[in-house]
């Protein structure tokens, strides 16, 4: 008999074999582990080899650019395409050539995001101002490096700096550059790692060097005495606060504000701007006009346009008559990008530990770098002086006795031999007899020899003294302030940004901007809204509304005052009546839903002029007959919100909206017909907006609240009949001769 089939396991049937073999090779592993062995080495190749700037003011990949352009011999002679030199950096640096490329891009002259740009570029490198402009193709551009770069490579050559190799160990590139001024504190540098991020502002390079030299003078002097204040490409006017100042030099962290520059053109009434913040665009400006022109915020600005050509930025704002262009500013100030803060955080890599440093910590990690280069350098030079005396050493025992020299080498047989004889006749080592040995014939004379011999007193005095420099800090400091007095002599520029006090700077209140003037208010049942002064008002005839439609509300005020909209969505748009613009009556006005940006179908039910300290309350009746009474309070905010949600219940249909100043009395009519009459004392106030509130008249099931109104505007006789002490009650029917046929409305 076949034998039976073992019982199923209650495993799922797999078809594909390959399936099993796939899950079989799942091994669980804890995410402590995963995250140590997979992410963390991630992480600090971010840290350390790419996004946080050393103790030179660069980046792996700019140094890498600038190391390859140097070699290029781009320092000193014409430019070449940018494809080439992007081509050469790809052996230094694998990203790729687009990343390659986009580097050059920022440290280059034309695209303007440097103070001492180190790429002279020629052809279309975009704008650090643009969002939009984009920089053309490597194969159109050319490049070469600016002089100041000689600065950046002095002595490179000098062992003045180690050199490692390079991702795929096929040549050497330098692990720092050895700037003889404070690059990091000069070049703005921005950089996000993993869990850190890096923002450097730049200061003015003469500044920076006056600053150093200071420090390594008086290690405990006033920076704020010769560093003044960041200094930005862009130019502008920095907003200067001493104790923010103060707070960014000693901790590096902080942020200080910057203003764009404007000129007033009388003869075309219009403001050109020609200086904005570094740390904004042409584009972000424009787009926030934009808006505020859209939301009637800057009524003032009939246009504004980017006139930017090859002289330089200038964004024009033309001017309604009668405007005030200084007033005009201080609104654009405060309310666009005209005027941005620009966030400082010193994080820098220090042997290869990141670092939050104030700009005293970073001079005295550079000076402590930069001596060290010094000394090396110095032992360099010393080093190859030592060798050449030891040389002229030799040469100079050949003095006594050339003929004897000449001798050795002439009867020596075999070529191998002249060297060890050489030492042996004048008792000189292996490297001064090859020296000799490697004399041309003609310079085997003692003219020559004596020329070289008078070298060695002048050389023994060179050695002493560079043995001098490196025993005495004193010097190694005298040498580094040489340079960095060099190096603003030669390359230092006046300010870019100039600086204004805070108490100097008027600042922009929104109550000021508005001119108050008495005005009328309508509000349609539609939505259409009116703002009329009286002097129009008073020539004006019959107020036009369409067809259909008619007056809901309307208001005696000023013009600053300000006006909320409750709509069927249970939400509020608040607004001020300066944010309309005058209208007269024979107009329609405008349309409330597009002029607050409602949602699609939502409606306006009821308009509220609220008090300055938002007193009174508002009493929702729903057509469950029940009451809310919310404080006006309520819908007070300290920021600029324009738009509320939840202005009310939604639990029932809302009836209508009554504002109270003082408790009254008001008649509540339901649909059976019956009325009440109650006092508003008996409503206590909610805290919340959207309370469902409290039953006021109670109702039979086919019948809901009608209208509320004050007893003197209803057509009620004896009003004793319907008053009531308490709620909720039922009310009393309505009697015929208090039910006169009147024009009511939803609400008043």
């Amino acid at each position: 008999m076949p034998k039976k089939k073992p019982p199923e396991t209650g495993k799922p049937k797999v078809n594909n074999p390959n399936v099993l073999g796939l899950h079989a090779q799942v091994v669980e592993q804890p995410i402590t582990d995963t995250l140590e062995t997979n992410y963390m080495p991630y992480a600090m190749s971010v840290i350390v080899s790419r996004a946080i700037p050393e103790i030179d003011g660069f980046k792996p990949s700019h140094r890498k650019l600038l190391y390859t352009m140097y070699k290029m011999g781009l320092l000193t002679g014409a430019r070449t395409k940018s494809a080439n030199i992007v081509g050469q950096t790809m052996r230094l640096n694998p990203h790729g050539d687009a990343a390659i490329y986009d580097t050059m891009v920022r440290l280059s002259k034309g695209y303007g995001a440097l103070l001492t740009p180190f790429v002279d570029s020629k052809g279309n490198f975009g704008k650090s101002y643009s969002r939009d402009m984009s920089w053309a193709a490597p194969r159109y551009t050319e490049a070469k490096l600016t002089a100041i770069c000689g600065e950046i490579f002095r002595d490179i050559d000098a062992d003045t700096v180690d050199f490692v190799d390079n991702y795929d160990n096929t040549m050497k590139e330098p692990a720092l550059l050895p700037t003889t001024f404070p690059n990091i504190l000069v070049s703005a540098n921005s950089g996000i790692a993993v869990g850190m991020a890096s923002q450097f502002c730049g200061f003015n390079l003469k500044e920076v060097c006056d600053s150093t030299i200071a420090f390594l003078k008086n290690p405990d002097c006033d920076l704020t005495e010769t560093l003044l204040a960041p200094d930005f490409p862009t130019g502008g006017e920095l907003i200067c606060d001493p104790a923010a100042l103060r707070e960014i030099y000693e901790t590096g962290r902080g942020s200080v504000r910057v203003r764009a520059k404007y000129r007033y053109v009388k003869e075309e009434n219009l403001i050109e701007i020609y200086e904005i913040p570094y740390s904004t665009t042409v584009e972000a400006i424009l787009d926030k006009v934009a808006e505020l022109i859209k939301a009637g915020r800057a009524k003032e600005i009939a246009d504004m346009r980017d006139e930017t050509d090859l002289s330089g930025l200038k964004l024009a704002i033309d001017l309604k008559r009668g405007v005030d262009p200084d007033k005009l500013m201080t609104k654009l100030y405060k309310q666009t990008p005209l005027e941005d803060s620009f966030a400082c955080n010193f994080n820098v890599l220090i042997a290869g530990i990141p670092r939050v440093l104030g700009v005293r910590s970073i001079l005295e990690e550079w000076t402590a770098w930069r001596t060290e280069s010094v000394r090396r350098r110095t032992y360099f030079v010393m080093a190859k002086k030592q060798d050449k005396l030891h040389l002229l050493k030799g040469l100079k025992r050949i003095l006594l006795d050339i003929d004897k020299a000449i001798k050795i080498i002439r009867e020596t047989e075999e070529e191998a031999e002249v060297i060890p004889n050489l030492m042996i006749g004048f008792g000189i080592d292996q490297i001064q007899a090859e020296y000799v040995a490697e004399i041309k014939l003609r310079n085997i004379n003692k003219e020559y020899i004596l020329k070289r011999v008078n070298e060695t007193a002048a050389l023994q005095d060179e050695i002493a003294d560079l043995e001098d420099i490196l025993q005495s800090p004193q010097r190694v400091r005298k040498i580094i302030v040489g340079e960095l007095s060099e190096v603003a002599k030669k390359y230092g520029e006046p300010r870019r940004t100039s600086i204004a006090y805070s108490h100097e700077i008027e600042v922009y209140t929104e109550e000021d901007a508005v001119e108050d003037y008495p005005v009328h208010v309508f509000l349609s049942r539609e939505g259409y809204f009116k703002k009329i002064t009286p002097a129009s008002l008073r020539m004006s005839g019959e107020q036009k509304f369409k067809d259909g439609d008619g007056l809901r509300q309307t208001f005696e005020t000023t013009n600053s005052a300000e006006i909320m909209f409750f709509t069927d969505r249970c939400q509020v748009y608040k607004t001020r009546l300066s944010d309309f613009d005058d209208a007269k009556a024979s107009v329609l006005g405008d349309y409330l839903p597009a002029k607050l940006s409602m949602d699609a179908g939502e409606s306006v039910i009821y308009a509220v002029l609220p008090s300055p300290d938002y007193a009174g309350a508002l009493l929702f009746f729903f057509e469950n007959g029940k009451a809310a009474r919310v404080e006006l309070k309520a819908y007070q905010t300290t920021s600029n919100r324009r738009k509320l949600t939840g202005a009310y219940s939604d639990k029932a249909p809302l009836c209508c909206i009554r504002r109270i100043d003082a408790d009254c009395e008001l008649a509540v009519y339901s649909t059976e017909p019956r009325c009440l009459i109650f006092h508003t004392a008996l409503l206590a106030p909610k805290t919340t907006r959207t309370t469902q509130g409290v039953a006021v008249m109670n109702l039979k099931p086919k019948y809901h609240l009608d209208r509320v109104m004050p007893p003197e505007e209803t057509s009620i006789v004896h009003q004793t009949r319907y008053r009531v002490r308490a709620i909720p009650a039922a009310g009393a029917l309505v009697r015929e001769e208090d039910s006169e046929e009147q024009q009511l409305g939803l609400l008043e």
